[in-house]
């Protein structure tokens, strides 16, 4: 089954920590702020800081806008998200300071509760055509529009940018996405 949930329902939520704001793109039926299985969601970050304590999650962050953010965790690992779909992920429970490399940035974050969920993060840049293997939830999100086919199920959708897309049937296979820097997100429930 394919949904299409526009970027006018996303809603506004504050960070965790308190020291900002997020528009959750989708959640688990029942999940909260304080208690969800995966969430997917889009932050706009303007100064330095600590990010929110995820302990018991694994972080998976995406640069979709911006000159780009260094990542420093627990003091020790770093990563350098300085190209846009560059991707990060992370113990949701490690100490992650973000250092913005030149002005503000937007990152798409999928963070899933790790010992329930798998999750996979892909990126595609500039002008793709790519058949995926949906999981048991697929989310595909794009800069520019995109377009899906499923030749199986007799399905053609167009994805405006900024909106996101749900594939929540693994039997669709050979999914074909054609589009210009989106990203894909996969789900699946150990």
């Amino acid at each position: 089954m394919i949904k299409i949930i526009p970027q006018q329902s996303f809603k506004s939520i504050s960070w965790k920590n308190g020291k900002g704001i997020t528009l959750e793109l989708a959640i688990n039926n029942g999940g909260t702020l304080a208690n969800f299985d995966w969430r997917l969601s889009i932050a706009k970050v303007d100064n330095n800081g600590e990010f929110s304590d995820f302990k018991g999650y694994t972080r998976n962050l995406v640069l979709i806008d911006g000159k780009g953010v260094i990542l420093k965790h627990n003091d020790r690992q770093i990563d350098r998200l300085d190209k846009l779909l560059d991707v990060s992920t992370f113990d949701g429970g490690d100490k992650t300071n973000a250092t913005l490399i030149f002005g503000p940035i937007c990152d798409l974050n999928l963070i899933t509760k790790t010992k329930k969920i798998t999750s996979s993060i892909e990126t595609f840049k500039g002008k793709r055509q790519v058949t995926l293997k949906c999981s048991q939830l697929c989310f595909i999100y794009g800069l520019r529009q995109v377009k899906i086919v499923s030749k199986q199920a007799q399905i053609a959708e167009s994805l405006v940018a900024g909106d996101l897309m749900q594939i929540s049937n693994n039997r669709l296979a050979d999914v074909v996405v054609t589009g210009e820097n989106f990203i894909v997100a996969n789900i699946i429930r150990r």
